[in-house]
């Protein structure tokens, strides 16, 4: 609204964020643009490859595929931990980055074989529909077992799962004793989120067994004591 004189607008936002989980309302947001005619960029770095209808990220979940402008993403996390990122939008600004973007013109292309397993990769969820069923499951499955054991965790159906603690040593302190029990989770702590919010962050995987869920939640249950 205060930015009606000037000749571009955008609205900038991430389609879930990276610390609790939390989707944006991106319908919202994309009403909001609409009425004072700006653009929509959209990083879905933590939502594609499983959110959405054919894991198409949280853009897709929201309905408003049509209606983002741009959307950056990763290579990396959901899509198998590869390096590189792509943007996706109109060709005539795709062609205007290729040509403005210091992050294009002062890097390396791809390697063929990034590229090509990328490229593998994406088909290959097209055709395994069941591995987005799996981590839902997973990720529910985890995250009624913490309720249950009395742990808070933030109610956004993400399987990046804070665990709250409040206090960053023992946030920290906690991490540590599941690493020496074979469990590799990372706490943060002020300031990378608020004062006491320290969280352990643990990220579900649709190849995870309940059994090693189980594993996990029991491991939680025995370094809180």
């Amino acid at each position: 609204k205060d930015t009606q004189g000037k000749r571009l607008r955008c609205v900038v936002t991430d389609g879930v964020f990276s610390m609790d989980g939390d989707v944006a309302p991106l319908k919202a947001i994309c009403d909001l643009a609409e009425k004072y005619n700006a653009y929509v960029m959209v990083d879905d770095s933590h939502a594609s490859g499983f959110m959405g209808a054919t894991g198409r990220g949280a853009v897709e979940q929201a309905g408003v595929l049509d209606r983002v402008d741009l959307i950056t993403t990763t290579f990396g996390k959901a899509l198998g931990g590869s390096n590189g990122g792509a943007i996706i939008g109109k060709k005539a600004v795709i062609d205007l980055y290729h040509q403005r973007s210091r992050t294009t013109l002062f890097t390396n292309s791809l390697s063929p074989m990034i590229a090509a397993t990328t490229m593998y990769v994406l088909d290959y969820i097209d055709q395994h529909p069941e591995l987005r069923e799996q981590l839902w499951t997973n990720t529910r499955y985890f995250r009624s077992k913490m309720t249950a054991a009395g742990f808070t965790v933030p109610t956004a159906e993400h399987p990046i799962v804070p665990v709250m603690i409040g206090d960053g040593k023992a946030a920290n302190d906690m991490a540590k004793a599941m690493l020496a029990d074979g469990i590799y989770v990372v706490g943060f702590s002020y300031p990378v989120v608020p004062m006491g919010k320290a969280r352990i962050r643990v990220q579900i995987s649709a190849s995870h067994t309940q059994e090693q869920i189980d594993h996990l939640v029991n491991a939680f249950i025995k370094c809180r004591k």
